[in-house]
This record gives structure tokens, C-alpha cells and sequence, in this order.
């Protein structure tokens, strides 16, 4: 398909015009005009540009892109080597970063809790990033930790009582441990996100509400993975999910 058509097409659903973000949404670098092989991550680094060059792709889809706020914007060094890769194999690339998040079907956030049997029923935050919801069978902290092992396969750092019993959660992706406070004034029994900070350990230990580290990159995975699946159904792209390992 036409790059243009599939940059509209994805602007549209994962309405990125509405999101105040850190860096820009959508297409980030242009490459060749048709799109029929796409490779998927969830980070625009170099292994992911060489497994994308290597697999011939027209086009580069991912939760994390470049140009962030703040960041030194001269192009040398990594940058250099990476932005060389792209415009030597005129591949695109495609970055969403808070829409991925946000999307009620393909986020990041809506697809922690398909797999974790976690049911939403509310959202919270700046631009309502986080999520609020209650677990389809109630557990001890200890379960809930060992399901979410399972399924993003890493243990998460656990903070809190074992035994807790937790029926109320709320949860966001990656470095959200900005919103533990406020997830705690709304009285949930648990929150998870990719990262915990010294001072969050602290937070959880007094107020007794649980907080699950799952990682940055863990949480982050299925968003972007999914959104490849919708494309190659809805549209017949080759789309091929990447995943370059990330400890974090």
C-alpha cells in the first residue's frame, strides 16, 4: 500500500492528533513510497534497523522512535550510524509513542490486561494514560505476580505483602511510576508498571498498596504487536514482529 495511505490510516485510529507527547507521532522518517513488508519493535534501535534492512522491509513500526524532547538533536554518532542505516535502505519509520499507550484495542495498555484477565473499567491520569480495573478472579499479590510472569516471561520486581489480596488495580505501561500516588488515592489494592523508583518503594511500603515492576520493555511489547497483526489482516502487509531482548 501507499505510505501515505497506511501513515493516515494509522494516525486516524490511534487518533495522534490528540496527544500533548514527547516526541512526534507518526511517520519519522520517509523512505520509499510502498509499503508491502513491515517489520514491527518496540524500539527503534540499531539491531532493529539491521534486522529490518536484513529482511528487505519497506517500513520500520514502533512504540519507541527518535526525537525526543530534550534530546541533543546534532546527528553524530549513534544517531549518525542510525539514521545512515535508514536512509541507505530507504526504509521508513513509523513511531507512535502515547497513542500506543492509550488505544482502548491496541495499546499497550489494553493488551497488558487481555492477557492478565485484568477487566478496565475506568482510566486516570494525565491525558488518561492510566488504567483502573478489577482482576476476573481476585488472588493473593503472590499469584498475581506469578500470572504476570507467565506472560510477559519476566519476573517483576514485587513490592508488598505476598499475601495480599488484591481485587482492585491499576496499571500503565513503561515508565509510568509517576501515577502510583494517584492510583493510590483511587484504592486500589495493586499497581503495576514497567519501572519503580527509590522514593515509589517507599510509597508502596506506607501506604500498603502493592506495586508491581513488570519492565519497561515487558509491558511494552504487545501494543506494537498487535497493531502489526490488525495491519497485516486488514490490510495483507507481511508484517513481522521483532523482539530485541531488553532487561529492563
Amino acid at each position: 500500500m501507499e505510505r501515505e495511505e497506511l501513515t493516515r490510516y494509522l494516525d486516524e485510529i490511534l487518533d495522534a492528533g490528540r496527544f500533548r507527547d514527547y516526541c512526534p507521532n507518526g511517520l519519522q522518517v520517509e523512505g520509499r513510497p510502498v509499503v508491502e513488508r513491515l517489520v514491527a519493535g518496540v524500539t527503534a534501535c540499531q539491531a532493529l534497523l539491521d534486522v529490518a534492512a536484513a529482511r528487505a522491509a519497506d517500513a520500520i513500526l514502533v512504540h519507541h522512535g527518535w526525537f525526543w524532547r530534550g534530546e541533543d538533536g546534532r546527528v553524530s554518532g549513534i544517531r549518525k550510524t542510525r539514521l545512515q542505516t535508514l536512509l541507505r535502505t530507504d526504509i521508513n519509520l513509523i513511531a507512535y509513542h502515547l497513542p500506543l499507550d492509550s488505544h482502548p484495542e491496541y495499546g499497550n495498555n489494553a493488551q497488558l490486561a487481555r492477557r492478565l484477565g485484568w477487566l478496565p473499567d475506568a482510566r486516570f491520569g494525565e491525558q488518561e494514560i492510566g488504567w483502573l480495573g478489577h482482576l476476573d478472579e481476585p488472588g493473593t499479590l503472590a499469584s498475581v505476580a506469578e500470572r504476570v510472569a507467565g506472560e510477559l516471561q519476566r519476573a517483576p520486581l514485587v513490592i508488598g505483602d505476598s499475601q495480599r489480596r488484591i481485587r482492585r488495580v491499576a496499571w500503565c505501561s513503561g515508565g509510568a511510576q509517576g501515577l502510583f500516588e494517584e492510583a493510590i488515592a483511587l484504592g486500589v489494592d495493586l499497581y503495576l508498571s514497567g519501572e519503580i523508583s527509590e522514593q515509589t518503594v517507599h510509597l508502596a511500603r506506607e501506604s500498603g498498596v502493592a506495586y508491581l515492576a513488570a519492565g519497561h520493555h515487558a509491558s511494552e511489547r504487545f501494543g506494537v504487536q498487535a497493531l502489526a497483526e490488525h495491519l497485516a489482516e486488514r490490510f495483507g502487509l507481511d508484517c513481522q514482529f521483532v523482539d530485541i531482548d531488553n532487561p529492563v
